[in-house]
């Protein structure tokens, strides 16, 4: 059976232009930093954030982890949401790798109380630890933080001398909601970390960007921690491709998640989160006893999507029309007016 699949944006396949990359990209090995496919890569999504150097990462829990191991000691905080990725979706990885202390900091969809923010903000006393780091992201799940707030984020980072890391996963579906390019986000921030295959296509990959200093400390934690690949030009070639191609389609996906949204308000009794409607990914909910069993039918016939406790998330990408969401959808309204 052909599925729909509305899990993630991550379940895109490969385009073909990538799958040819592969099979002619320049490699070398990369721990002597001289696969020139990597090294474009790096180089390139750098520039795009407006950094002087990137370092290839085989995914977006490794690359937000060796930003922590490369800007922390052991015993240091990192204040961050406490719905962050790096706190509900890395298996824990931040006290193993960095033995850091993660201080979780409640806000309201991604916006902290900034007044809190700063109070949080400790100094080494003989009981306390360290803040070295604030960590953000943008986007917060479906919605897109504004610049305004992100600059005062960093400007409250600065003024106690304090680092700011960006899990920007999904930084270019930012932009194109704001209409502004990659950088003009990326630099409220000292590092960035920018996923390639969540929404842009590519099959593997993520890239840390940041000072030059920075990346070179963090290419010898790589090392340790077990990333230090070798003909990587064959990973990073569909990662050109998803920067320099599939970043300028964005809009058609937001488009898509509008008409999907547009689609579930004709259900009866279904509620969108119109809080997290700012890219590819509709949320929603219902009061309806029967959603518990949405999931198989939706399976049954053919769509994928994710089990949520208490919500639902729908995610368009590359590789779903506008026909698929229609029949998406329409399996939802027969599933609840039945």
């Amino acid at each position: 059976m052909e599925f729909i699949d509305l899990r993630s944006d991550t379940v895109t396949k490969p385009t073909k232009a990538m799958r040819e990359s592969m099979l002619t990209a320049a490699v070398g090995d990369d721990v002597f930093s001289d696969d020139p496919t990597a090294n474009k890569l790096e180089a390139l999504v750098a520039k795009i954030c407006g950094k002087e150097a990137g370092v290839f990462c085989p995914s977006g829990t490794f690359s937000n982890e060796l930003a922590l191991f490369t800007h922390c000691k052991q015993g240091d905080e990192v204040i961050l949401d406490q719905f962050a990725h790096i706190v509900q979706h890395e298996s824990g990885a931040s006290p193993i790798i960095s033995g850091v202390q993660l201080f979780t900091l409640e806000s309201e969809m991604g916006i902290w109380d900034l007044d809190k923010l700063e109070r949080m903000i400790k100094r080494r006393t003989i009981s306390n630890t360290e803040t070295e780091l604030i960590s953000i992201e943008n986007t917060f799940n479906g919605r897109v933080l504004p610049l305004e707030y992100m600059e005062k984020v960093y400007n409250i980072a600065k003024k106690h001398g304090v680092t700011v890391h960006l899990d920007g996963a999904r930084i270019f579906n930012a932009a194109t909601s704001l209409g502004v390019e990659v950088k003009e986000i990326a630099k409220y921030a000292d590092t960035v970390s920018v996923c390639l295959s969540k929404a842009l296509g590519a099959p593997v990959g993520t890239v840390l960007t940041g000072s030059k200093e920075f990346c070179d400390a963090a290419r010898l934690k790589r090392k340790v921690m077990g990333g230090g690949m070798r003909q990587i030009g064959i990973l990073a070639a569909p990662g050109i491709i998803a920067v320099e191609e599939m970043s300028k389609r964005l809009h058609i996906d937001h488009e898509n998640a509008a008409y999907m949204e547009e689609l579930l308000r004709e259900v009866p009794g279904i509620i969108i989160d119109e809080s997290q409607r700012d890219i590819n990914m509709v949320f929603f909910n219902t009061d309806d006893e029967r959603k518990a069993g949405l999931s198989k039918y939706l399976y049954e016939h053919g769509v994928k999507i994710l089990d949520f406790e208490g919500f639902f998330r729908f995610v368009t990408h590359y590789d779903v029309t506008k026909e698929d969401i229609k029949k998406a959808i329409d399996l939802v309204k027969e599933y609840f007016t039945n």
